[in-house]
């Protein structure tokens, strides 16, 4: 059976420190002062910092009225006049390594978000989901083909989709949900016909409908049309992997480089691995089994030059994506 090989790159200097359901919010937005970031359990604490009619309020309020909503956001800032972080851009570089996953953005410029999409793109981790109001915004993401970029086409000035689809899935266990079908509360479906949602999905973007009397999100998908739900699994696979095996560094007075040592390596990838199956993320072939492989190379098989640098490149491992099924042709018969 095919495997698709995942490639985990594990600096043990400085893991990501992201560990669970890989799913809290930040709000990047502009106020006058210098840059903070802080966090918010409660749109009530909201408030007393952002004005009710701010678009970061309201970005935050479209998180936290979420049935699934998240435990905590942030909200980091910046100010175009001040001596501190003066752009978007410079306000996602210096909070890149907080503890959020999902990134929106309030009262930006196209450019800006461009810029925002451009460095979480090039940290290929973390997500960035953005509001697009018309065919114009959504191509020049669509352009880029980015992978970490949720466009959500939505030209409903008020409502603020974005910030409603990281609330209400990103916090969900990773792996027991695609992010098709889902219903956000807040958010208005838009009328479109079925040429006209085909065009928006072919941009790369989705879109808040109306599906058999049930408002819904047209579709699962980032900018490039890859699925949310595969890229925060594998997301959640190297977060943990890294987690996992920097705490067997850290949790034992020395692993040594020899067979006792590899097995703890090997336990805890299998360990990760196992989780991510229970989840929802492996899938299962037709035993029941889960389909992923952990391979360990023997300590004599490490190159002199590593062993001496204490450096171990002997661990690998592969694993099934399990899909998702988001349509279905049905034939059927009638019998005279």
């Amino acid at each position: 059976m095919a495997l698709q090989d995942v490639i985990v790159t594990i600096d043990l200097l400085k893991p990501s420190g992201l560990t669970g359901e890989l799913g809290k919010p930040l709000i990047i937005t502009q106020k006058t002062g210098d840059s903070t970031i802080k966090n918010y359990s409660d749109i009530a604490n909201v408030s007393p910092d952002f004005a009710t009619t701010t678009e970061a309020y309201k970005k935050a309020a479209a998180v936290l009225r979420q049935p699934n909503r998240p435990a905590t956001l942030s909200i980091a800032t910046y100010d175009p006049a001040g001596t501190d972080i003066k752009t978007p851009l410079e306000a996602i570089e210096r909070y890149y390594d907080q503890d959020w996953f999902f990134v929106v953005t309030a009262g930006l410029e196209l450019t800006d978000e461009i810029g925002v999409a451009d460095y979480v793109e090039g940290k290929n981790f973390k997500f960035y989901a953005v509001k697009t109001i018309d065919e114009e915004s959504r191509n020049a993401f669509k352009a880029k083909n980015y992978k970490r970029v949720i466009d959500f086409y939505h030209p409903i000035a008020e409502e603020h989709p974005d910030a409603a689809l990281v609330g209400e899935l990103g916090s969900q266990p990773v792996g027991e949900n695609t992010w098709k079908f889902k219903t956000l509360t807040g958010i208005t479906p838009i009328s479109v016909n079925a040429a006209e949602l085909a065009l928006i999905h072919e941009d790369g973007a989705i879109a808040y409908v109306n599906k058999s009397g049930v408002p819904q999100t047209s579709e699962g998908i980032v900018a490039s049309g890859d699925f949310i739900d595969l890229l925060h699994g594998q997301a959640w696979v190297k977060a943990n992997m890294e987690s996992a095996i920097q705490g067997v560094l850290m949790n034992n007075n020395r692993v040594t480089m020899d067979g006792r040592g590899i097995a703890l390596l090997d336990s805890a990838a299998n360990t990760v691995l196992q989780r991510a199956f229970n989840q929802g993320i492996i899938a299962v072939d037709a035993d029941g089994n889960p389909v992923f492989t952990v391979s360990t190379l023997s300590a004599d098989e490490i190159p002199d030059e590593e062993r001496a640098k204490r450096i171990y490149n002997g661990l690998s491992f592969s694993y099934k994506q399990s899909g998702g099924i988001h349509g279905a042709n049905v034939k059927g018969q009638i019998l005279v």
